[in-house]
């Protein structure tokens, strides 16, 4: 499952930079809110993009 993790991340560079930098921006930064708000929506985007690509659990 961690192999699998790793190498959608590494697939999809682009993405994987913006996930972090907006993690972390979010996590120790704390930018204005309504920045956060918006920062915080493409977060869960691509959490959910990522999520539908690996599909790690299929019923």
């Amino acid at each position: 499952m961690f192999k699998k993790i790793l190498s959608a991340l590494l697939d999809h560079p682009l993405l994987t930079s913006i996930f972090v930098a907006d993690f972390f921006i979010l996590l120790f930064h704390r930018p204005p809110f309504l920045f956060s708000l918006a920062m915080l929506a493409g977060l869960i985007a691509i959490c959910m993009y990522f999520g539908q690509k690996l599909a790690l659990f299929k019923a």
